[in-house]
Order: structure tokens, then C-alpha cells, then sequence
């Protein structure tokens, strides 16, 4: 765990919403010279605190897609089965969030593809390659009612 004072945490809140800030605007939005902000920033770059910089696509707005959450429980919990599952989604296209969950199901799994019967071909697809799944519930997106893509905790104290 990364130690952070109030101004990393400004930091990280502006640049999770605002990820294409020039370096003087954010030292200006949290009240710091440019310089410290700069080495602030790269040492949260450093430290794996800042993962990356990038765009947030709709993909709806250029194509057709069908968005499915997926509850998936596997029949046995060794970690080379656990370990295996994951790998074999983390190369998979259409996955783009895979949640390990303690409760009920093991995986919360978000797959985004062209439409069911694409998505019934990739779940087909799990099922043949004898990855464990004891059994999967299927959910289909009908609305998307709320996305906090920049993952900023509302109660996040930015300035």
C-alpha cells in the first residue's frame, strides 16, 4: 500500500476524470507548483498507482453490441484450477472485466460481443476447453443505467 497525502490523492482523483490534463492545469487544480506535481505524478506512475492513460470508448456508438455479465462458479477452488481459468479469460477478446468474488459465485465476469449467438459461441467455447465451470448464469444488459468509467470514488475529497 502506497502512502499517499492530500496531494496524491488530488491528483489521482483530477486525473482519473480528467486523464488528458496538460501538467500545468493539474498543478494549478491542486494548489501545487508544477514541478512537485510532475514528480508526484511520476512517482505514482512508478509505484504501479497510476496504471495507464486511456480513452473511454463507447462501443455502442460505432457498432452493434450486446453486453452480458456472467456469474461463473467453478467445481473445484485449487489455485492451479483458479489460476488456469484466469489466464484463459484474461486472453479472451471478449472479456473486458473479470471480478474473483467471495459469496456465492466465483467470477463476475463482463463480456461485451457482436450479439447472443456470438456470446453463445464463446461460452460454448469455455465449456469445451474443460476450464472447471460448474455451472454459469447468464445475464444480459438491457440498460446501462450507470458507468463511473473513471472510477473515482464520490467520496473522494479532490480539492
Amino acid at each position: 500500500m502506497v502512502k499517499l497525502d492530500r496531494f496524491d490523492i488530488a491528483i489521482l482523483s483530477v486525473l482519473a476524470r480528467e486523464g488528458r490534463i496538460t501538467k500545468s492545469r493539474l498543478a494549478e487544480r491542486i494548489h501545487l507548483s508544477v514541478s512537485p506535481t510532475w514528480e508526484r505524478v511520476q512517482r505514482l506512475e512508478a509505484a504501479g498507482v497510476i496504471r495507464g492513460y486511456r480513452a473511454d470508448v463507447d462501443w455502442s456508438g460505432v457498432m452493434h453490441v450486446s453486453r452480458i455479465i456472467v456469474e461463473i462458479t467453478l467445481a473445484r477452488h485449487t489455485a492451479h484450477d483458479m489460476n488456469r481459468f484466469e489466464a484463459r479469460l484474461c486472453d479472451a477478446p471478449e472479456v473486458v472485466q473479470c471480478h474473483a468474488t467471495g459469496g456465492g459465485v466465483d467470477y463476475i465476469v463482463h463480456v461485451l460481443a457482436r450479439d447472443i449467438d456470438h456470446y453463445q459461441r464463446f461460452i460454448d467455447g469455455l465449456l469445451i476447453a474443460d476450464l472447471g465451470i460448474e455451472r454459469y448464469f447468464t445475464y444480459v444488459v438491457t440498460k446501462v443505467v450507470k458507468v463511473q468509467a473513471h472510477a473515482v470514488p464520490g467520496w473522494v475529497d479532490a480539492d
